[in-house]
């Protein structure tokens, strides 16, 4: 029955038709169409399964987890603090367990992680490009947030910074899956559990992210 709605929701239709709605977010066909093998996901797709995985870890037993826009880093890259000071009304980062960075590079997504309990920013990507200077600019504006809302510095010493190396998390052999490495990355660390998933896990991956954004509600 699952796989009958996954290939449903495969068929062609209306492009602009809401397969789904929630966390102020649209999914259209189209953009669950994203999710057919070998499609570069949607900033729409990432942002509703990064919301998915919030509202799940509201449970008991879960780490407390925020999860940023797509466009906050480019928003806070081109403009700087002052610009993204207001994204986080109503969240105190400093009391959350982990904070999801999805991030864009023109045409290819990666995510950075800050673990506020352990005091770490890391980068996970899946065609082992760098993000030392994205780690950087995370620990500035972290810096400038804990300024401005709890008037206390971040002490340098105390954090790690860490560029996650091919041999430490699973990479991408097409190149077309960072989205879902980046979406499952998100998901597995958020549930405190080992990265275990491979490529070969992809296609898989795909069709219960649809069948997750049409039910809102993770697998």
């Amino acid at each position: 029955a699952m796989e009958r709605e996954v290939v449903a929701a495969f068929r062609d239709g209306d492009p602009d038709e809401i397969m789904s709605s929630a966390f102020k977010l649209r999914v259209t066909r189209e953009d669950i169409h994203t999710l057919q093998n070998l499609r570069w996901l949607n900033d729409e797709i990432i942002n509703f399964y990064m919301s998915l995985l919030v509202e799940r870890n509201k449970k008991e037993g879960y780490p407390s987890v925020h999860a940023f826009s797509t466009f906050f880093y480019p928003k806070l890259i081109s403009e700087g603090y002052k610009a993204v000071r207001r994204w986080t009304r109503g969240v105190d980062l400093f009391k959350q367990d982990i904070i999801l960075v999805p991030i864009h590079l023109r045409v290819h997504w990666a995510l950075a992680v800050i673990d506020v309990r352990k005091m770490t920013i890391k980068y996970f990507d899946s065609m082992a490009q760098k993000g030392r200077k994205i780690c950087e600019t995370l620990f500035r504006y972290l810096q400038e947030e804990s300024r401005e809302k709890r008037n206390q510095e971040l002490n340098v010493s105390e954090w790690t910074l860490h560029n996650m190396e091919p041999h430490e998390i699973p990479q991408q052999t097409n190149g077309s899956d960072c989205g879902v490495f980046t979406c499952k990355f998100a998901d597995y660390i958020s549930r405190d559990k080992p990265i275990t998933f491979t490529q070969n896990n992809m296609p898989y991956f795909r069709k219960k992210m649809v069948w997750e954004i049409i039910h809102q509600q993770l697998l």
